[in-house]
């Protein structure tokens, strides 16, 4: 049973996929500049949790934890 879903909207319109408590969850946009990963996933304390990259994209962009916490908690400022 699905635990995670991600929608991506595009010039073909809408997508949808699910993940599951074990799979988690992973989205990725692109540009000519790098890339921004999104995951979510339960830790070993069975809390969904989330990260948030840049990344590199096809040789080009850098890589760094842009955020990370657990869903739906506030993080302290």
């Amino acid at each position: 049973m699905s635990h995670f879903y991600a929608t991506i909207q595009g010039t073909r319109g809408e997508a949808t996929r699910c993940g599951d408590k074990k799979s988690g969850i992973e989205a990725t946009a692109a540009s000519w500049n790098g890339a921004i990963r999104t995951v979510l996933y339960v830790d070993a304390e069975g809390r969904d949790c989330f990260r948030v990259e840049q990344i590199e994209w096809q040789g080009v962009g850098v890589y760094e934890v842009l955020a990370e916490g657990v869903v739906g908690e506030a993080k302290p400022v």
